[in-house]
């Protein structure tokens, strides 16, 4: 499919009991992106060194350019060590000064973003200066612009955040994300509420919430449209979000309708916590045939 994606940000190694596996929510969802058919150009920073290197080959066998994939000499590629004790809530062990924190612009970058369809960024690659102002200068070039909320303390501020849904046209934020950023505001108030509070707040076209096996819901002109959920055995959540929103996004872009598209990214999302790490790869008949038969009865 010929669309010109942009993914923008931090590129990395979860850390597992298991071993390391590569992850990063931008890059997680580039290579969910090739998955269902799109080839995103990634933007990222790694150390030269070793892991930064496996990167780049994993980036390679996923059918990702790597032409912008800059390589730092002074700031290491990054681990991050993810707890999963809790398998739905992994959190995760950031350590700071790591190269994705120095990602310079690139002139002929912003001309390939001047040309492009979809701008996705995150939040944690935000937190350094360097980062961040890279990133306000492609923002500002791109077409649409969508958001994806990664909340990892402490490496985030409620003025960070802000700033970053003020950029964005599409955003999506997982159900204890839309909480704590109303919590912000002072406002406790029913989901469908705070979903209209930040579409009219930030003059956003959709607002996409991921609710774990009780499913998403999307807010947009229209109104709101809403998916139940599947409800797996998990191994751990590490790129559930990330697939989810590759996958709505490739329908979108392929122009699917909206309940068709939650249906399919909720089942991608599903079966990518059945298995370990971020990027587990399912094909098209595989997941269709799993929300064919998909009864509701499954164990967690």
């Amino acid at each position: 499919m010929d669309q010109q994606i942009i993914c923008f940000g931090e590129m990395l190694w979860d850390r597992l009991p298991s071993g390391d596996m590569p992850g990063g929510a931008p890059m997680n969802v580039a290579i969910h992106l090739t998955y269902n058919g799109i080839s995103p150009l990634f933007i990222s920073r790694i150390g030269n060194d070793v892991l930064g290197k496996k990167l780049v080959e994993v980036l390679k066998e996923k059918g990702i350019a790597t032409s912008h994939i800059q390589v730092d000499n002074a700031h290491p590629t990054s681990i991050v060590k993810a707890n999963i004790d809790n398998k739905r809530e992994v959190s995760y062990e950031i350590p700071p000064a790591v190269s994705w924190d120095y990602i310079a612009y690139d002139e002929q970058v912003a001309k390939q973003i001047a040309q492009s369809k979809l701008f996705i960024y995150g939040s944690l690659a935000s937190r350094s200066k360097a980062t961040y102002d890279t990133l306000t200068k492609y923002i500002a070039l791109a077409e649409l612009k969508v958001y994806d909320i990664n909340l990892r303390p402490p490496h985030y501020s409620p003025k960070l955040i802000e700033q970053l849904l003020s950029y964005a046209d599409i955003v999506k934020m997982n159900h204890y994300e839309l909480i704590e950023i109303m919590s912000w505001f002072g406002k406790v108030i029913s989901q469908t509420e705070a979903m209209e509070y930040i579409k009219m707040r930030y003059k956003l076209d959709k607002v996409l919430i991921t609710r774990g096996e009780k499913g998403a819901i999307l807010l947009d002109e229209k109104g709101f449209v809403e998916h139940r959920g599947y409800r797996v055995e998990v191994a751990d959540t590490i790129g559930s979000g990330d697939a989810f929103l590759a996958a709505f996004l490739s329908k979108m872009l392929k122009g699917e309708g909206v309940s068709q598209a939650l249906a399919f990214a909720g089942a991608t999302g599903a079966l990518v916590a059945t298995k370990s790490g971020a990027i587990p790869q399912f094909s098209d008949s595989y997941i269709l045939n799993f929300i064919k038969n998909y009864s509701g009865s499954e164990n967690i």
